[in-house]
């Protein structure tokens, strides 16, 4: 059973969550899983992130005018993330968690340090038909291990240049197809209970509320200085989460 110190950390886990992704419009699922990892373990935590990333990322996907568009030219990446995440999820299963949890914390750890170096990858150009589908399954192998939709996926929708308002519309699709996948690949592998759920939809409070006080923030606050805070703060805590997996796991 939960207990009341649990349900307040949890809630202020998705407060900050929410509170990232108002200021600089993603990172609710980056800091929620690295947080909730760091402190419950990763099964429960890829459990307790279900239900408040779906909900701020399909708002997220479903806003910019460009859905069927992004649709139409990510289709078999999308395709490719579901089917995936199911083998991915099957490694879960069977695999060492500290180890999994180390390969989360590397993944934080790539993720912050090709944000902080502005890394540019090139686009995919006519190539672009059979690299989404790899960049897809990969991607998704990576959801079902470790619950992290970012890598590569963040990485290459950025290669393809998208306008500023289509690229965090794709971010918004891409990870509500992983969110909905992993959903289904947990529940058949019975990670999910009607304990999780429940303390996973209450988590929708405190993220929206974050959200929104975040969104607040950003208008009083340079977006360029807290983008660069919060990405030195995800490679601690990705070190942190390999420190912690490989010399002191539970």
């Amino acid at each position: 059973m939960w207990t009341p110190e649990s349900l307040v950390i949890i809630g202020l886990t998705f407060f900050i969550a929410g509170s990232v992704k108002g200021v600089i419009g993603l990172g609710l699922p980056t800091v929620a899983l690295a947080l909730l990892t760091a402190t419950y373990g990763l099964k429960p935590a890829m459990a307790l992130l279900l239900i408040p990333s779906l909900v701020t990322n399909v708002w997220q996907g479903v806003v910019g005018g460009a859905f069927i568009a992004l649709m139409r030219r990510l289709w078999s990446m999308l395709l490719l993330i579901c089917v995936a995440t199911w083998f991915g999820v099957h490694v879960l299963a069977m695999a060492d968690t500290a180890l999994l949890s180390a390969l989360l914390g590397g993944l934080l750890c790539v993720y912050a340090g090709l944000s902080l170096a502005r890394v540019t990858v090139p686009g995919p150009g006519r190539s672009e038909s059979w690299i989404s589908p790899v960049i897809g399954a990969v991607n998704g192998v990576l959801t079902g291990m470790t619950g992290s939709f970012v890598v590569p996926s963040v990485i290459y929708l950025q290669a393809l240049g998208l306008p500023r308002d289509a690229f965090v519309q794709a971010m918004g699709i891409v990870f509500s197809v992983s969110t909905l996948a992993l959903a289904v690949s947990l529940g058949g592998q019975r990670f999910l209970s009607m304990e999780l759920g429940t303390v996973s939809a209450l988590a929708i409070v405190p993220a929206i509320i974050g959200m929104a006080f975040g969104q607040k923030i950003r208008r009083r606050l340079s977006e360029a200085v807290f983008r660069r805070v919060f990405f030195y703060a995800v490679l601690i805590l990705g070190l942190y989460i390999m420190g912690r997996s490989l010399f002191m796991p539970v």
